[in-house]
């Protein structure tokens, strides 16, 4: 039997007495111990599940864990406004109740992590895009998101017509960042006539740029009047204002993360996103899982490029996959990025 158990902060002590009366496969742990495998949780990213994107890659890898593995599977939610004592408390309490490994899902967790997991040495702790946090028992999930940037920036190069295309990002932080850099080097590699609309949502500590979609719409909206005809947005659950947007006024939309082409979510909009950047998040999860329960728990740096099909660019969307130039293009890009022949920035 294998059943998800979503936490909030709010009420969390008696969410941790939930799981250890319903959990099957483990009793709750002291600050020493880990379970054997047969536990893991996630703990989201604001925007939580649903988002279309980032989160919604993470718990594509839990799934996959609880299908192929039969492991016991835990979510858990962020609040709106929380800081990281909440954080410290919501890992506190997966890793109490047994879950190995505990994955935090976004940069956010790095403080939360480095509080927790020195407290509970035989449990596994990953962290999704931050390799700043380090230490025996944590994994480090890295990507190399500029690369799978750069591929997008060749491809609305390729495609505009207007010779304007824009980037959204959510947050300015130097994650985000790295999307901007790969995307405007990319663009002007191909075509350096083509104009760059960059704009964030919102700067820290609001984070609010990745979780509100009219943010997103309303700079999407304000690129299209200023002749964008290809916007990428790398946003999280705010970037679904912008497909929106995008898609009404029949231009070209980039995805992030996720292929959001294929989410359920975005479906009414589906034929407007040219392509995305994927992130192999849902992989990665199931990686760690997997190599916890077979005893051999990755820690350290685990990086995922291009090399690795780690970051990629989808090809689900018919009329993408029929723009045989563009995909030539994309391709020789890709291979001279592999081959080291081209470096992409990390900072704009």
């Amino acid at each position: 039997m294998r059943r998800i158990t979503r936490i909030t902060t709010v009420g969390i002590a008696s969410a941790a007495l939930a799981l250890s009366v319903t959990a099957c496969g483990g009793n709750s742990s002291d600050a020493g111990s880990g379970s054997d495998g047969d536990k893991a949780a996630i703990a989201y990213d604001i925007g939580g599940r649903g988002d279309q994107s980032f989160n919604d890659a993470a718990y594509a890898g839990l799934a996959k864990a609880e299908k192929d593995l039969d492991i016991q599977g835990s979510e858990a939610e962020p609040s709106d406004g929380e800081g990281d004592a909440d954080k410290v408390q919501r890992l506190t309490e997966l890793a109490r109740s047994g879950n190995n490994p505990v994955i935090g899902v976004g940069f956010a967790y790095a403080p939360a992590i480095k509080k927790v997991a020195p407290k509970f040495p035989k449990t596994t702790f990953g962290i999704i895009d931050d390799a700043s946090v380090t230490g025996e028992n944590i994994a480090n999930i890295v990507f190399n998101e500029e690369q799978g940037s750069y591929l997008a920036g060749v491809a609305a190069a390729k495609v505009s017509k207007s010779k304007t295309v824009g980037f959204i990002g959510g947050v300015e932080t130097p994650l985000i960042k790295k999307f901007e850099a790969g995307f405007i080097q990319g663009v002007k590699d191909t075509d350096a006539s083509v104009n760059v609309l960059p704009q964030y949502l919102t700067q820290p500590p609001d984070f609010g740029g990745f979780s509100k979609p009219d943010l997103g719409k309303a700079a999407a909206q304000g690129q299209l009047d200023k002749k964008a005809d290809v916007i990428y947005s790398a946003a999280g659950l705010a970037g679904s204002g912008a497909i929106e947007a995008v898609s009404k006024a029949g231009k070209w939309n980039i995805g992030v993360d996720s292929d959001q082409y294929q989410q359920k979510g975005l479906a009414p909009y589906k034929a407007s996103i040219l392509t995305s950047v994927t992130k192999d998040i849902e992989d990665a999860v199931f990686n760690l899982i997997k190599s916890v329960k077979d005893g051999k728990p990755e820690t350290g740096e685990i990086r995922y490029g291009l090399d690795k099909n780690g970051v990629a660019l989808s090809m689900s969307n018919p009329a993408f996959a029929d723009m045989k130039d563009v995909i030539a293009a994309v391709d020789k890009a890709k291979q001279e990025i592999i081959d080291g022949k081209i470096t992409v920035k990390t900072a704009p």
